[in-house]
């Protein structure tokens, strides 16, 4: 039982700071995911379907959550994926492009 709460804090240190970055980004939900849609259909941003089989056929494992914000000053997908062996990964993907800019934990 302690294994399982000191694993469980260990995750949340390790994705609070992307967490964070991610929510400064975000302006509202609804508003940011009509933003999102029409960005995808004018050809200006990935969609995340495309993102996740990226990420699935690189990185074994399933996809747990999604949230847009900011990186940089560029628009970003924050996908928090479990890795085979348990590990949960948060990956920051250019949401224009759709290439990984990096990761954490796991």
């Amino acid at each position: 039982m302690k294994f399982f709460a000191i694993l469980a804090v260990l995750i949340a240190a390790a994705t609070a700071p992307v967490v964070a970055q991610a929510q400064g980004g975000i302006r509202g939900f609804a508003g940011d995911q009509d933003q999102a849609r029409e960005r995808v259909r004018s050809g200006r941003q990935a969609p995340l379907s495309r993102v996740l089989q990226m990420i699935g056929s690189r990185y074994p494992g399933r996809h747990l959550n999604t949230t847009l914000g900011d990186a940089g000053g560029r628009p970003a997908y924050y996908v928090q994926w479990q890795m085979e062996n348990g590990r949960v990964v948060v990956f920051v993907v250019d949401a224009e492009s759709g290439q990984i800019m990096g990761r954490q934990g796991g």
